[in-house]
Parts: structure tokens; C-alpha cells; sequence
């Protein structure tokens, strides 16, 4: 039987929890910061938690990152 491979765009976007949540970086922070206020700039840093059916999604593109 074949190995499952990984969507490799998946392995760059998203980090597994060890209690096996889904993190990804904030949404709106790629481009047109000059339109943000720095209070938005400041609190989409870091990583936040996917909604539940997007978490059953990014899993079926990590296979062995469960």
C-alpha cells in the first residue's frame, strides 16, 4: 500500500497541538498594514485555534500530524 502524503502548502500553514488542535497564523496581517490601527496589528500576532470544520479539513491534508 502507498504512503498518504502530506499537502505540503498544509505542513506550512498550520502547527498540531499536542492535544491535537489545529494553530494557524492570524487572518489579515499579509498585506495593507497602512489601513490597520496598531491595536489590530498588535493583536493578530501569533497563532490562533481553526473553528472545528475547518480542523476537520487541515487534518485530512496532515495524515501523520495527528
Amino acid at each position: 500500500m502507498p504512503k498518504m502524503k502530506t499537502k505540503s502548502g498544509a505542513k506550512k500553514r498550520f502547527k498540531v497541538t499536542g492535544t491535537g488542535k489545529i494553530m494557524a497564523l492570524s487572518t489579515g496581517k499579509r498585506h495593507g498594514m497602512i489601513k490597520r490601527t496598531p491595536k489590530q496589528i498588535r493583536q493578530k500576532r501569533g497563532m490562533e485555534p481553526l473553528s472545528e470544520p475547518d480542523q476537520r479539513i487541515a487534518k485530512k491534508y496532515m495524515p501523520y500530524d495527528r
